[in-house]
């Protein structure tokens, strides 16, 4: 039997030659190519920090797109993956079952929200949503009671598939596919008393007009991350959950973004009542600790329970070629015994603490507004008369950051910090100090140049 080679046959691109070869060959999301800059050329991570190719070193303040949540290269993770593709590294979940699925299905649903009841796995934030939609819209056929409509919060974003692009197309990203996108009535999100009053005026006369029109509300609970970190009281998510159920509407939860302590719970549906719980729990970004591309739909057994037939018609005919992926499970079950180490715990504390500590400079600085902390989630808005997804003041602000070694991913004129929960109470201290500085450099640019060209769509989030 031949031997395997002692080196991969494949050698990665030298750096030297890695951002002309990025150039040649790679398309990059959310970016548009021909006004951006050269992309940072990142070779190695560890802990809350990441390295270019000259040794230079990047502190990850937006956790990389938000799903590393132990810190890069987390050798307990590192080491469950190694392991399990020594074992079995892939195969098919259609008739088939495997240890760390199950394992990992056990444990979600032990950690989740008393009401879930199953596991439905599939590969990115993205798809879990596609999921829920599919299992609320197919639950009440299945129930020969078909409904067709569905709420969502205006502004809200659930992906870049087309049912994730219904849900989301209030957020203004996807203008060239509205002529495929389905219909979808949205409310405001509520962030104060008055507004909060207003959003549920607005779902309630929804409800008045269709009775029995509307599947499921759609929502990020506690935090609308894409939107602008949009930050809501539980009480006033529990009342729009209890408000639709009420309406015998399905409630489904998108935690892709705020599951996994983001919040400052694992859930950020723990937070909220008895009677704002979900009926479906959607997860992905921190899931396997930001190693492995993987997602899961938590469902209720009740929603569970009307697919159970003897017509295969009324079965979830969906599934993804990587469904379960073995390596995915090993990385995620790692994580979730990470959470089960108190320091985990404490460390997810200390980074809220100290987001609070800077709350009281941050709210008196002339050039910020409405700074915010939900768990480990800062918040706030550089103050600026061009605000706009892709214009030159975001791209500014990422690049002030990154002369400072800091990567951020400013949300339009939103910034925040969401960083990895390793991450040391100096390192988070110093990029406060950074961000001072910063503001002083954006105070001087916004004085000598209160007007500002067309926005140009640079890079987004």
């Amino acid at each position: 039997m031949p031997q395997p080679p002692q080196t991969p046959q494949t050698l990665p691109t030298p750096t030297n030659t890695l951002h002309q070869d990025d150039a040649d060959y790679c398309w990059h999301p959310f970016t548009q190519a021909k006004t951006a800059k050269q992309a940072l050329a990142l070779v190695r991570g560890e802990n809350e920090f990441l390295y270019d190719q000259n040794g230079n070193k990047y502190f990850d303040a937006v956790s990389s797109w938000w799903v590393n949540i132990h810190g890069h290269c987390n050798p307990h993770i590192a080491g469950a993956i190694a392991h399990q593709a020594h074992t079995m590294e892939h195969v098919m979940f259609a008739g088939i079952t495997h240890p760390p699925a199950v394992e990992l299905a056990k444990r979600l649903i032990a950690k989740a929200p008393k009401s879930m009841g199953k596991v439905f796995y599939s590969d990115n934030g993205s798809t879990a949503i596609e999921v829920a939609l599919k299992m609320a819209f197919q639950y009440w056929n299945n129930k020969a009671e078909p409904r067709k409509g569905l709420i969502a919060l205006r502004g809200g974003y659930h992906g870049d598939t087309f049912g994730a692009m219904s849900a989301g197309r209030s957020s203004g990203f996807y203008d060239p596919f509205t002529p495929w996108l389905f219909d979808v009535d949205f409310i405001d999100t509520g962030v104060c008393a008055c507004t909060e009053d207003a959003a549920l005026a607005q779902l309630q006369n929804l409800l008045d007009k269709a009775p029995g029109h509307y599947a499921a509300v759609i929502l990020e609970p506690l935090v609308q991350g894409a939107s602008g970190m949009i930050m809501m009281r539980p009480d006033h998510v529990s009342k729009i959950a209890s408000t639709c159920r009420q309406a015998g509407m399905l409630v489904i939860y998108d935690e892709v973004m705020t599951g996994f302590g983001r919040t400052g719970t694992l859930f950020a549906s723990e937070q909220l009542t008895e009677a704002g719980q979900p009926d479906m729990i959607c997860i992905s970004k921190g899931l396997t600790g930001g190693f492995m591309p993987m997602a899961a739909t938590l469902a209720t057994d009740a929603i569970y329970n009307a697919f159970w037939s003897d017509d295969v018609n009324k079965a979830l005919l969906h599934g993804h070629s990587y469904t379960a992926n073995p390596l995915g499970c090993a990385a995620a079950l790692a994580s979730l015994e990470l959470f089960d180490d108190p320091r985990t715990w404490q460390q997810i504390q200390m980074l809220e603490d100290t987001h609070r500590k800077w709350l009281p400079t941050l709210a008196c600085h002339p050039c910020l507004n409405n700074p915010r902390v939900q768990g480990t989630i800062a918040a706030f808005e550089f103050k600026s008369q061009n605000a706009a997804y892709g214009s030159s003041n975001s791209q500014w602000i990422r690049e002030a950051f990154l002369e400072h070694g800091i990567l951020v991913r400013p949300l339009g004129n939103t910034m925040y910090w969401i960083p990895p929960y390793c991450t040391s109470e100096n390192t988070l201290n110093w990029a406060y100090e950074v961000l001072l500085k910063v503001l002083e450099d954006w105070k001087s640019k916004e004085n000598s140049n209160n007007s500002e060209a067309k926005p140009i769509n640079t890079e987004l989030f």
